[in-house]
């Protein structure tokens, strides 16, 4: 399996090198050369198979050019060993059509687990093989940063550093994160939104000398390792409710649009999924597109679901690349726009076939709050903001095909944002042992201004990597 950019100036790679490098040296996103796909008798072959069995027939195609079978399979069975439910991705039926995908019984309660527990090890299998240290630098909305430093807290060859929007995470998720204690572990509290924090991120990747000084790599989103770990459990749900036979529907809540890309991936590789509802709060930079072409980020509004706070969806651009035939030149031209107009215009050829399989569906703060409420009242089933978004959106949505079973994604643990939720229900929310510990734990962060010459310079001084020249 070989990988190629979005923007097709960068080398061509496999799978090692592309978890390495992160995002492309011309700033585009690494996307496999050809998609792997399977046959309705493969599908229907995965019913009955653990999460764990599922997750190497999937994921297995990606990595085959840079590990054998057997080692991948032990790899699997020790990143899901840590998750609580057996299932590791249970379903639970909500209404008569319409159910959620429960993706928070990892080690920090969010569906980032999935993808960080498998990364983390391989990267460090990789690392190790080649005797050399890295960097990893991370943008964060709340749980990718909490993921990412328990997948790589103490590991000796990796040093880790963590940006988030100062004030703008919930304190669950701030201390999942700042009260890691090993001394490869750094969080920076930046004085801007998320937007800022990814900005940052991107233009030290950009920065070449630097990039390669530091050993610098990745784990947001923008590695491709994250979005092929995420396909597995479309594949789970699916043959759960009984594919290949009958088309499902997916909705997803959704920031930076790695999670409904990953759905996207399921569906070229043959999973027959009808349609991605991609649900976001006020933040609606994917509906707004969706609805007139017209991609224009607009300022970022906290919200209860801080982890949707976002208006620049990096992987969007992997969907414009296949929405464009893959014409990389087109994808660097609307970027380009991005950079100096500050928006960019979809054609009609490339906006037809996207709103032929997804519905941008924008829940505003009390639409969220009411659902949280409904759900207690109802069912007696606590959920978490974003997850009461993804579950708002679908359950407008599930009426349209009565005969197509509808998932939400349940993204996080309802403790991980006890305000709002003892808001919605009247109660508090239990606290997973896991998390008690944490939230007693002291900090560990450094509040840092929204400045890429004092980022850069801090994580030169204390990586461990090598230095630049």
């Amino acid at each position: 399996m070989k990988y190629v950019s979005t923007r097709g100036q960068a080398p061509v790679l496999e799978f090692e090198d592309v978890m390495l490098s992160g995002l492309a040296r011309d700033g585009g996103l690494y996307v496999p050369e050809t998609w792997p796909t399977f046959s309705a008798e493969q599908i229907a072959a995965l019913r009955g198979c653990s999460y764990q069995e599922i997750a190497f027939q999937v994921m297995f195609p990606f990595v085959s050019s840079s590990i054998d079978e057997t080692e991948f399979k032990e790899l699997i069975n020790e990143a899901y060993s840590g998750f609580s439910h057996r299932a590791v991705a249970p379903l639970v039926q909500m209404d008569d059509n319409l159910w959620l995908l429960e993706l928070f019984h990892g080690p920090t309660l969010a569906f980032k687990d999935f993808a960080m527990q498998i990364l983390g090890l391989l990267m460090d299998r990789a690392l190790i093989k080649r005797g050399e240290r890295a960097t990893i630098l991370g943008a964060t909305s709340g749980d990718t940063g909490g993921a990412a430093i328990e997948a790589f807290r103490g590991r000796e060859q990796i040093d880790i550093f963590i940006l988030h929007p100062s004030g703008r995470v919930s304190d669950v998720q701030r201390r999942q994160m700042t009260t890691a204690q090993e001394k490869n572990v750094f969080n920076i509290a930046l004085e801007g939104t998320f937007d800022d924090c990814q900005a940052m991120v991107k233009a030290m990747f950009n920065d070449h000398e630097f990039r390669d000084g530091m050993k610098v790599t990745g784990v947001n989103s923008i590695n491709w390792a994250r979005i092929m770990a995420q396909i597995v459990y479309y594949f789970t749900a699916a043959v759960a409710l009984g594919s290949p036979n009958r088309p499902l529907s997916f909705a997803v809540p959704t920031g930076n649009f790695g999670d409904v890309f990953a759905g996207f991936v399921a569906h070229k590789m043959g999973l027959p999924i009808e349609k991605f509802v991609v649900a976001t709060n006020v933040n609606d930079i994917l509906v707004r597109t969706l609805e007139t072409g017209t991609y224009k980020p607009d300022g970022v509004m906290a919200t209860y679901s801080p982890s949707m706070d976002i208006q620049v969806s990096s992987n969007f651009e992997r969907l414009m690349f296949e929405m464009a035939g893959r014409d990389a030149t087109r994808v660097s031209a609307l970027m380009s726009d991005l950079s100096t107009k500050g928006e960019f215009q979809l054609s009609e050829n490339e906006l037809a076939p996207m709103r032929d399989l997804f519905i941008g569906m924008r829940i505003d703060e009390d639409e969220t709050v009411s659902r949280i409420a409904a759900e207690y009242e109802d069912n007696d089933y606590v959920i978490d903001p974003h997850s009461a978004i993804a579950l708002e959106a679908g359950a407008r949505c599930s009426g349209r095909a009565k005969d197509v079973p509808m998932i939400a994604l349940a993204t996080a643990h309802p403790a991980k944002f006890p305000d709002v939720v003892t808001k919605a229900t009247g109660v508090e929310v239990a606290q997973p042992a896991r998390l008690i510990a944490q939230l007693k734990s002291e900090e560990r962060v450094s509040q840092l201004p929204n400045d890429l010459a004092t980022i850069s310079q801090f994580i030169a001084d204390k990586t461990r990597a090598s230095k630049v020249a």
